[in-house]
């Protein structure tokens, strides 16, 4: 516990930046970052709470402190499923059939983690808080249901990123914000796929109250990291060169923008019928204009320039 605990909060500074990039407005807050907010600090509180019942040296209530760990801690693993069914629903583009699909599970997997008090622990003088008997049932039940929640989501997002792309004979999926979206979630459902087949294969085998338990731990700091980091990336991501887009209705080049004059926010096309919001620059620099000049218009780049061949918008 000491040692995830160093893990945790190593992670946990080191990623600081970006928390305080958003409290302090320069980067924009949506409302998706309440999830990523509340899985990070309510499992930092879990963190520290199992330190405290492990090491005070003077007697406490270890039952209500217990039950708040085990809130907090199962709080943090349907979080983290949260943040990457959130990115699924931007990569169907809202679909009201999708969100209500993802809407359904996520009730059902928050019936399992409210479920009650499913640790009961006591003070044990000379050695701090002892878990006595856990319900391992509904602990794995919980762990496997998540499973099956993250399968589910991964599934939609590669049918959607990879499938579609590659039957319409499309190349979306070949641009970097879509192997970047495609890559983070086949790697966050391996690990999580990975830490709670572990935890859920020793509470399901019941060797003892301790055993039972000890990978639920690693489990909920594995899922938190890698969704935490899945987030960050798709916040962060930048264009480093030209990217094309396309889509079924329009097409457009998107440029580095080295020395950009208006920043604004936007809807980029990345593949058909998939949208996802971030910043982008308007930028008109180092552009060949001679390609476009009079000489060279064709009626095929009416749709992106105007009479003279001069760019309207390059983004």
């Amino acid at each position: 516990m000491h040692a995830l605990l160093g893990l945790y909060v190593w992670e946990f500074f080191v990623s600081l930046d970006f928390d305080w990039a958003v409290l302090t407005g320069k980067k924009k807050f949506h409302w998706p970052m309440i999830f990523y907010f509340a899985g990070r600090y309510l499992l930092l509180s879990a963190m520290v709470g199992i330190a405290v019942g492990l090491d005070t040296p003077r007697e406490i209530n270890c039952r209500a402190l217990y039950a708040f760990n085990q809130l907090a801690g199962d709080a943090a693993v349907g979080l983290a499923s949260i943040n990457l069914s959130l990115r699924t629903v931007a990569i169907w583009a809202h679909n009201k059939w999708i969100i209500i699909l993802l809407i359904l599970i996520i009730i059902g997997h928050w019936s399992l983690i409210l479920q009650g008090l499913l640790l009961t622990a006591v003070w044990v003088p000379g050695v701090g808080c002892q878990i006595m008997h856990s319900n391992t049932t509904i602990l794995a039940a919980t762990f496997i249901y998540s499973m099956c929640f993250d399968f589910v989501v991964m599934c939609l997002s590669a049918y959607k990123l990879a499938w579609i792309p590659m039957r319409r004979g499309t190349n979306g999926a070949r641009t970097k914000l879509v192997g970047m979206l495609f890559s983070d979630g086949l790697i966050y459902f391996f690990i999580t796929f990975v830490v709670n087949l572990i935890a859920t294969t020793f509470m399901i085998l019941h060797l003892n109250t301790i055993t039972s338990i000890i990978f639920n731990v690693p489990a909920a700091v594995a899922s938190t990291i890698v969704a935490s980091r899945v987030v960050r990336r798709l916040n962060n991501f930048q264009l480093s060169g030209p990217e094309l887009f396309l889509s079924e209705r329009n097409s457009s080049i998107a440029f580095k923008a080295n020395s950009a004059v208006l920043s604004r926010s936007g809807v980029v096309p990345i593949a058909p019928d998939i949208q996802v919001e971030m910043n982008t620059f308007t930028h008109v620099e180092n552009i060949d204009l001679e390609r476009y000049s009079g000489a060279h218009c064709s009626k095929s780049s009416a749709d992106s320039y105007d009479g003279d061949c001069k760019p309207v918008q390059v983004i």
